[in-house]
């Protein structure tokens, strides 16, 4: 008698947010959010659906001079009500609204276009010169390329991540 192995795999399509892939569900809220925020001085920045030990849903909103837990929570309660009445999200998630900190991740080409200038972390896939991790002055990025001042330009498919650089 033969066994047979059967094997189970799933293909997760996503569609792209700013550079980023977004799974249907992200694609969803941020049309919804978009609509909330229209008119007001909040910007979206980025929207995740992710899982760890629960369903995660955060939504990260910024505006000039940042945002208050007033502001989540108003946007919070918006969203949420929006999000029972649309029936998104499946199952259970947590919801969370949030800002992005100082030290949010660069993600969209006005994020790199706002921050010219300022100090960048840039977490790298491989080390390059025996390092992970640069940090330098952000000049900005085109299609090809993430350039910091006095280094060398570094090819976007090496960029992990670019996040804004805190002095401790």
């Amino acid at each position: 008698m033969k066994e047979w192995a059967c094997v189970h795999f799933f293909i997760f399509v996503r569609k792209t947010f700013g550079g980023e892939r977004l799974s249907k569900v992200e694609t969803q809220v941020e049309s919804l959010m978009t609509e909330i925020l229209s008119g007001t001085d909040f910007e979206l920045v980025d929207v995740e659906y992710v899982k760890e030990r629960d369903w995660y849903l955060r939504v990260f909103v910024d505006k000039v001079g940042g945002i208050d837990l007033d502001d989540c929570q108003t946007l919070s309660e918006k969203l949420g009500e929006r999000l029972d009445a649309a029936d998104i999200v499946s199952g259970s998630y947590i919801l969370e609204v949030s800002s992005p900190g100082i030290d949010r991740i660069l993600k969209k080409d006005k994020d790199f276009l706002r921050e010219a200038g300022k100090l960048v972390d840039v977490t790298l896939y491989a080390p390059l010169d025996g390092k992970k991790i640069l940090v330098g002055e952000l000049e900005g990025r085109d299609e090809k390329f993430l350039r910091l001042k006095d280094i060398e330009p570094l090819p976007r498919e090496k960029v992990a991540l670019v996040r804004l650089h805190i002095d401790f």
